[in-house]
């Protein structure tokens, strides 16, 4: 009796082309990608956080987080949506300098607490829901 033959897995110039096509979609432009984005962006509440891939997952997107941050760093209505709610995957601020400061300083405000330069992520993690948003 033969052992059926299995077939190989991807090789790494596949992976990489798969990689590059990836980047290269979360990149174009996308008004109901951002709609999405946005939808959830709204629904984390005062005093809790979420992260950028989350956020990208629970709008149907997943592993666009990078979308994610390009929207928020070109959306001209930015400033009504709650920015400042979201993190990197490990609770830390992905923002530079003066941003980084100002987040961090809206977020206090809110009543997030940190564990040193980190949100704790333990007490202040917004699960999203995409159907309530």
């Amino acid at each position: 009796m033969q052992a059926k033959r299995q077939k190989p897995g991807p090789t790494q110039r596949e992976n990489e082309y798969a990689r590059r096509t990836l980047l290269r979609e979360g990149m174009r432009p996308s008004e109901a990608r951002d709609e999405a984005f946005r939808r959830m962006i709204l629904s984390i509440p005062p005093g809790k956080v979420s992260t950028y891939g989350a956020i990208a997952a629970a709008a149907g997107y997943p592993r666009l987080h990078r979308a994610v941050a390009k929207l928020l760093r070109s959306d001209p209505v930015v400033d009504r949506l709650p920015w400042h709610r979201i993190v990197g995957a490990g609770g830390d601020i992905r923002l530079r300098e003066g941003g980084a400061l100002e987040q961090r300083q809206r977020l206090e405000l809110e009543g997030v607490r940190f564990r040193g330069d980190r949100v704790d992520l333990a007490q202040h993690l917004h699960v999203l829901r995409p159907w309530e948003a």
